[in-house]
């Protein structure tokens, strides 16, 4: 093998490996957005419950008044 075929092979093997780092940041990010999304959903959901309850304990007490 020649010089310049070996230093095209080391060439590539270091784009190689400068594309997979990059794939792993890349990763590491969307895994921490995905994390971010989550806990936001997490958080909207638990909003919605408290004003589930909240509506239903409203309706409850107009329909006490209602009765009266």
């Amino acid at each position: 093998m020649e010089q310049s075929e070996v230093q095209a092979l080391a060439d590539k093997l270091d784009r190689l490996i400068e594309r997979c780092q990059k794939l792993e940041r890349d990763n590491a990010m969307l895994r921490e957005l995905q994390d971010d999304w989550n806990r936001e959903r997490a958080q909207l959901v638990q909003k919605n419950d408290h004003a589930k309850h909240k509506i239903e304990a409203m309706i409850s007490r107009l329909r006490a008044l209602e009765h009266h």
